[in-house]
């Protein structure tokens, strides 16, 4: 039965992102904000509510495995969504044409990683009012990272790939209101987060029932189910032609599920979090490095002439993530 509440609380996810990532659209599409920016900390921050609230209901729940998992298996799992649509798209190349901001945040993204696995493998358990002070560091770099890629965003306009271009989508789009965008935001970001607490409790359950442990299910199982809004949302953004919405999404979903790290150190009350996990968890945020140095490179390198040239980086990105699963299932 548990299994059954867990595919439909994922169905609803689905659902929700489906009318979030439309709405976040037609937003970027009326307002002055644009698709990257909206992409990057609109979208991204309400299709990461999921990983909000399961991180949070893992710690009342006093499972900090599955909260630390959930966030660096969401970032994972996002970056091969990312891979997995460019492969499917390859024809439309999506990562040319976009903003240049989406360099500096994959930056910003990869130092977190960095950061993150030095923390993971030092485990300095002194805290500050409670919290560690790896988690402080790592907060004050995403602090600090995200002022910069706001102040780049400011340097280097978005290039005009989106879905305004698109004479029969933004007919569609232009039907839609304002305002009914925004509140439609609001409540499908609601219902996600709902979504999200369920989701957790669930896949709690799921560990005890199965045997896997938290580890294993807050990195793969809730981490897969908690970026389905993610997977939707670059989906339909690429259907509609906004590249910028869509890579934002998922970049800037991963600066922000590493606050949500920071989020959990707070509510977690029995000292750094980072040193209360396991240490597997060292080798999904090593992943995530390496996955980060893949995209980078897909945004930054020129044009390619043939697609299978193309198709070359979120291939083996593709690869990369299934050996680090099969590193993190054997541990």
């Amino acid at each position: 039965m548990v299994f059954i509440w867990f595919t439909l609380a994922a169905a609803i996810t689905v659902y929700a992102a489906i009318k979030l990532s439309t709405y976040a659209d037609t937003i970027g599409e009326k307002t002055s904000l644009g698709g990257m920016v909206v992409g990057t900390i609109f979208l991204a921050g309400a299709t990461s509510l999921p990983e909000v609230t399961t991180s949070v209901s893992a710690i009342v729940l006093d499972t900090p495995d599955i909260a630390v998992g959930n966030v660096f298996g969401s970032n994972m799992f996002n970056l091969l969504i990312l891979a997995c649509f460019d492969l499917y798209f390859r024809k439309n190349q999506i990562f040319y044409g976009t903003s240049r901001t989406h360099f500096y945040t994959a930056s910003v993204g990869l130092l977190l990683a960095i950061t993150s696995l030095l923390a993971l493998t030092l485990r300095i358990d002194y805290t500050i009012l409670g919290v560690g002070i790896d988690v402080l560091v790592i907060l004050s770099i995403y602090g600090f990272g995200v002022w910069m890629v706001s102040k780049l965003s400011k340097k280097y306009p978005e290039e005009a790939n989106t879905a305004s271009n698109e004479s029969d989508n933004t007919h569609n789009l232009s039907a839609v209101p304002l305002k009914k965008a925004i509140i439609g935001f609001i409540i499908a970001a609601i219902v996600i987060m709902g979504a999200g607490t369920l989701l957790t409790i669930l896949g709690d359950e799921i560990a005890v029932v199965t045997g896997l442990g938290a580890s294993f299910v807050g990195s793969f199982l809730i981490a897969l189910t908690t970026s389905l809004p993610e997977a939707v949302a670059v989906l339909i953004a690429l259907r509609l032609r906004n590249n910028n919405l869509a890579i934002g999404s998922i970049l800037g979903s991963n600066l922000f599920n590493i606050l949500i790290l920071t989020l959990s150190d707070i509510i977690y009350r029995k000292g750094s979090i980072i040193s209360a996990v396991s240490e597997v968890h060292q080798i999904t945020a090593a992943a995530v490095g390496i996955l980060s140095v893949v995209v980078l490179y897909s945004l930054i390198r020129k044009p390619q002439l043939t697609t299978y040239r193309y198709m070359v980086p979120s291939a083996i990105l593709v690869v990369l993530y299934f050996i680090s699963s099969y590193l993190i299932f054997i541990q």
